[in-house]
């Protein structure tokens, strides 16, 4: 993809998404939704997306780069993960008098990112940003590859994944709400209390990326 740039969106919204996970997040975070973005970049310009009329950069970016909002300070543990994190994207999209509309795609974005099957048949949006989200955990890497190592240098890692299952077991143990039976926040919850180390995190050793 010739074309590509490590260029962020900018503009009056695009420096609010950036200051709302910078301010609420750890570094770790904030690189792994960034990378996120141009991860589902790549795969929408591969995927021959970039022209069609449900693409929109500035909400993938918000969507994106807002996804983990619920794993940072922010968040209380109401609600699972997943859900305060597309409640504070929204009221970070509102204050920018996003229409309503737009917010709604974003909110959905962000409350399906981890759930598999549904994300990817619920609009462009959507399967953008579960796979963009993906990518960082290394699916689709052969379609990123190319330009992974240049992305990883400007946004490093930080052992993300172990920062991300702890900012996400820490919320999930602060409510049952926060913890459903079969959510993500919920059973990494139970796998770390049980096993001291979850899944996600063993699968991360055959991340491509490394960690």
């Amino acid at each position: 993809m010739d074309s590509f740039s490590l260029d962020l969106p900018t503009g009056p919204l695009a420096e609010a998404v950036l200051t709302a996970a910078r301010t609420s997040e750890s570094p770790s975070l904030v690189n792994h939704s960034v990378r996120s973005f141009l991860f589902a970049e790549l795969l929408a310009a591969h995927l021959g997306y970039l022209d069609d009329a449900a693409y929109d950069r500035d909400l993938l970016f918000a969507a994106t780069v807002l996804h983990d909002l619920g794993a940072g300070e922010l968040a209380k543990g109401e609600a699972r993960f997943e859900v305060e994190g597309a409640d504070l994207a929204a009221e970070v999209l509102r204050r920018h008098d996003v229409p309503e509309a737009d917010v709604d795609r974003v909110w959905e974005a962000i409350a399906l990112h981890a759930s598999p099957g549904i994300a990817e048949r619920r609009g462009l949006l959507c399967h953008l940003t579960r796979e963009g989200v993906g990518a960082d955990f290394g699916r689709n890497a052969d379609v990123v590859a190319a330009w992974a190592p240049r992305i990883h240098a400007a946004h490093p890692r930080l052992d993300m994944v172990r920062t991300l299952v702890d900012a996400i077991v820490e919320r999930a143990a602060r409510s049952e709400a926060a913890a459903p039976r079969y959510s993500l926040g919920g059973e990494l919850l139970r796998e770390r209390r049980a096993d001291g180390v979850t899944s996600l995190e063993r699968d991360a050793a055959s991340c491509p990326w490394g960690e």
